[in-house]
């Protein structure tokens, strides 16, 4: 298995690796150049076509181990296997569907982000099309699946219409944690780097819950990444765009949903996992809309009032201050994964340690007035 993980970790680093060097040669040809403004904080060109090296170096691994699976079908194929590695392919098997879907969906939401790159699509539909894909992936997963992408399946006998209450936060959270780290990618490395601290935790929880597949696509994202993220850490060579953080946040919104969190005799705050995980870059969505909100403008209009623009107007370097929020993203989320096994007095302990990085992230908020 060690072998095997660290196979589809090193496959999709080398490919985002090798191929966001590429996709920033050809940055200016495809009309993805992120040019100074007056939100912007970088004072020259850069491209901004990162996005497409994420999502492909996800996608041909992905795409390669769904054909192996159909291929392993076949039992001539199938004998020639190790015993050891034989036992994982039923299982292999029944995910393909699900993971096929995800891909396709996932491709859908990285074609949108391109859109928007390279003609600035209106908030209210970016937002359509958002929710429009990811109702699609909860109904498909639905069809292919009984909560396949849904979240809260346990609210499907507790009450009438409660699969569809489920199905509705679904959508929702898919939508939220995509804007999320949307939000999240106004600075160098920031999204990508609070990215992949969010995706080892949710690795660190399947594995402890004996998911493997989960595991394997946690993997992949990991790998995607950080390749990407060695071009992007400040100072950046290249950003990954829209097509890239949409790609970011609803890929691990998907994963969120199918990692187990609750299952007997496991406690109910274990549902609380991914909300304390993924706390940091929720956060700073819900106070930059506040503050947009309450200063008469649209929550989707971008500005500089994010958490990471305010530790750099206090002083700190862009570098500093990225790494500051890596520091309270693990922060918060370090001690998540262990929900399932935690008792009342452990939860409490953990959500607690969560609730206080918040606060000072709060307090730090409130230093100076917001200038922009």
């Amino acid at each position: 298995m060690f072998l095997t993980g660290t196979f589809l970790l090193l496959i999709p680093l080398i490919l985002s690796l090798i191929g966001t060097e590429l996709v920033r040669c050809y940055s200016d040809r495809l009309g993805l150049m992120d040019h100074p403004g007056e939100r912007k904080i970088h004072s020259t060109a850069i491209p901004r076509s990162g996005g497409i090296a994420i999502f492909w170096s996800m996608a041909l691994p992905l795409g390669g181990f769904a054909l192996l699976a159909g291929m392993l079908q076949e039992p001539v194929l199938l004998h020639k296997l190790p015993a050891s590695i034989q036992v994982y392919v039923p299982g292999l098997l029944a995910h393909r569907p699900l993971a096929l879907i995800l891909l396709v969906s996932t491709l859908a939401i990285h074609i949108l982000g391109l859109c928007d790159d390279r003609k600035s699509l209106s908030a209210p539909v970016k937002l359509f099309w958002q929710i429009l894909i990811a109702a699609g992936l909860v109904i498909g997963g639905e069809m292919i699946e009984p909560g396949g992408f849904r979240i809260l399946t346990l609210l499907d006998h507790l009450f009438p219409g409660g699969i569809f209450v489920s199905g509705l936060i679904s959508v929702v959270w898919l939508v939220l944690l995509t804007n999320a780290f949307n939000f999240m990618d106004n600075m160098d490395g920031l999204s990508a780097g609070v990215a992949a601290i969010c995706a080892t935790m949710f690795f660190i929880a399947a594995l402890l819950n004996g998911q493997w597949f989960i595991c394997g696509l946690l993997l992949i994202y990991l790998g995607a990444t950080v390749g990407f993220l060695w071009h992007n850490f400040p100072p950046a060579k290249i950003f990954m765009g829209d097509g890239g953080s949409l790609v970011l946040g609803f890929f691990l919104a998907a994963l969120t949903i199918r990692t187990t969190y609750y299952s007997a005799p496991a406690r109910w705050y274990a549902l609380l996992m991914p909300l304390i995980v993924t706390a940091v870059p929720l956060y700073d969505l819900i106070v930059v809309c506040v503050v947009r909100l309450r200063r008469g403008r649209s929550p989707m209009v971008g500005d500089t009032n994010h958490f990471s623009h305010r530790l750099a107007r206090q002083g700190f370097s862009k570098r500093g201050a990225v790494l500051v929020i890596y520091a309270v993203t693990l922060s918060c989320g370090l001690a998540a994964p262990l929900l399932a096994r935690a008792d009342a007095v452990s939860a409490i302990l953990i959500s607690t340690q969560c609730l206080s990085t918040l606060t000072v992230i709060g307090i730090l908020e409130r230093v100076g007035e917001h200038t922009q």
